[in-house]
């Protein structure tokens, strides 16, 4: 097909990498990346993956992280003047389904237990009351 190297990159990220290795062999030790290579870095890190592309152009994962983020911050983002024009909000459960278990045992022994389907909740404060005997 012929997008992809010997090495197992994709061209893109190959054609980075090649301009990577050019730079660090007419560099001067300890100078910054350019910032011509930090965007070629982050287009292709958006495009193949933080980690696969730090790996491949041997620069530092979190320095390049940092600036995707930065990048996508911006990038993909509605502009100002743009407002949604329909929000859709996740209504209730249906009263159908609704299903509530109540098992209740005191120190003698005693059990009772109460399976609800469909139907509301009683209020669980005066059943546990009444089954131990105490008055609401």
């Amino acid at each position: 097909m012929g997008t992809r190297k010997k090495r197992g990159l994709p061209v893109e990220l190959e054609s980075v990498r090649r301009r990577f290795e050019a730079w660090r062999r007419n560099r001067t030790v300890r100078t910054r990346i350019p910032a011509a290579l930090w965007q070629a870095a982050v287009k292709a890190a958006e495009r193949h993956g933080v980690h696969r592309a730090a790996k491949a152009l041997r620069i530092d994962y979190y320095g390049l992280k940092k600036r995707v983020e930065e990048a996508g911050s911006s990038a993909g983002m509605p502009a100002k003047g743009d407002v949604a024009t329909f929000v859709e909000l996740a209504g209730p459960l249906s009263a159908g389904s609704v299903e509530c278990l109540v098992e209740l045992e005191d120190d003698s022994g005693a059990k009772m237990r109460v399976h609800l389907k469909g139907v509301e909740a009683p209020d669980l404060v005066a059943l546990s009351g009444s089954f131990w005997g105490v008055p609401s």
